[in-house]
């Protein structure tokens, strides 16, 4: 009776230490606006990684490794952000997604660094769903960082190429928040514009204070008086849906190229006003050529009575179940050697994570807000009966653009 209790307590001790029993609860802390004018954007992106990472541990994409979401709320500025990540790393957190806000992005970046430096052996791995600054994966690039979003400057390859075929657009009028991104969205229309449409005349060039202006309409009033036939915006969130009411009010007719058009609030701002006038550039369409994600749409739908736009969300979760699985680790070391290079299938086809500067490279779309048809546009936005139809799929390497980033990487 005694050899088969030994055998019994060998094979328990085999069970927990064998690799299926080494499962890892892998916690990605989400910094971002949780209050605040910005406050709708950050929820749902909160909802959204929850919800893919809820799939995730669900399916098994990492394993018997987990994924767990947890909000922290910076109020937006780049101060409190500083201070919410040195909670969540007392915290024991080592991963850190954030995008809403370049400003917010960079301090963290600069902040990630400087902690890794400090404690070789403890990094923390920067996740960057949302913040397009280019800086962040040229002359600021860092190991540490990777972005799942297409940089401010590939979105305007994208958009300005677009817009190069189609002579209506004769007066540009450009707008946006006074913050690094604004500026990058500013020097990048001009740019390339004057590459591709040297014809085109810029009427108008607007920067201001993020998240502060409640009253749009004095800009509204400068770019009719410009005679502006087209509008460029990077803004986003309230300052997106604050400037398109305004428009509508003012019964502005010019059309509206936008990075955020898509984003919480903007639909319902824009309504019926929107139809045929309002674009954005992105990476990503429900109403793509396969509606691919459309059940992760419908599900978070029902979940949360809202609509699922951030695949970064997707791609993230996606591309750090591979990197987990490939590295037989969820530390942050080891992860950052298999996310470099990494290649996967999004929700928009291909993905890339460039080598040189961890700026993932994958196609954007174009799109126009119309009217719900059942056949191109099957899904709306927040109830409006009104969704996006794709214009144009953009390969990947149409908008790719070369980096200057001199990577340091350890040892």
């Amino acid at each position: 009776m005694k050899f088969p209790l030994r055998a019994s307590f060998i094979a328990v001790a085999f069970a927990l230490t064998s690799p299926v029993s080494m499962a890892e609860n892998i916690k990605i802390a989400y910094i971002d606006p949780l209050s605040g004018p910005f406050a709708p954007v950050g929820q749902n992106i909160l909802n959204s990684f929850q919800y893919i990472a809820d799939k995730a541990n669900a399916e098994k994409w990492a394993g018997n490794n987990a994924f767990e979401v947890v909000g922290f709320d910076n109020k937006g500025s780049p101060q409190e952000s500083l201070n919410v990540l040195k909670t969540a790393i007392d915290k024991g957190f080592r991963y850190i997604t954030q995008g809403n806000g370049s400003g917010v992005g960079l301090a963290l970046l600069d902040a990630v660094n400087k902690y890794n430096e400090r404690n070789p052996g403890k990094e923390i791995i920067y996740l960057n769903h949302a913040a397009v600054d280019p800086d962040m994966t040229n002359s600021k690039c860092s190991y540490w960082h990777f972005r799942f979003d297409a940089n401010s400057d590939m979105k305007m390859e994208a958009l300005t190429t677009y817009m190069a075929a189609d002579k209506t657009v004769k007066k540009v009028y450009i707008i946006g928040q006074n913050y690094s991104f604004g500026h990058q969205v500013t020097r990048a229309a001009k740019e390339y514009l004057a590459r591709k449409r040297p014809d085109v005349q810029i009427v108008g060039d607007d920067l201001h204070p993020i998240g502060q202006v409640k009253d749009f309409s004095p800009y509204i009033a400068k770019i009719k008086a410009s005679g502006a036939d087209t509008v460029i915006t990077g803004n986003w969130g309230a300052d997106l849906a604050l400037l398109v009411k305004a428009a509508k009010d003012a019964d502005l007719k010019a059309n509206f190229y936008t990075y955020y058009g898509s984003t919480t609030g903007v639909p319902t701002a824009m309504g019926a006003a929107g139809i045929d006038h309002v674009k954005y550039v992105g990476y990503w369409n429900v109403n793509n050529e396969t509606y691919a994600g459309k059940d992760i749409v419908e599900g978070f739908k029902a979940k949360y009575k809202d609509d699922y736009y951030s695949m970064a969300t997707y791609s993230i979760i996606l591309a750090m179940s591979q990197a987990v699985k490939q590295a037989k680790s969820a530390e942050p070391a080891k992860v950052a050697v298999a996310l470099e290079g990494a290649t996967f299938k999004s929700l928009n086809g291909d993905a890339v994570m460039r080598k040189v500067d961890h700026q993932l490279q994958q196609p954007l779309y174009i799109a126009t807000w119309v009217k719900v048809n059942g056949k191109d546009v099957k899904y709306d936005q927040e109830n409006t009966g009104l969704g996006w139809k794709t214009n144009q799929k953009i390969d990947a390497f149409v908008a790719s653009q070369p980096s200057s980033c001199q990577m340091k990487r350890p040892g």
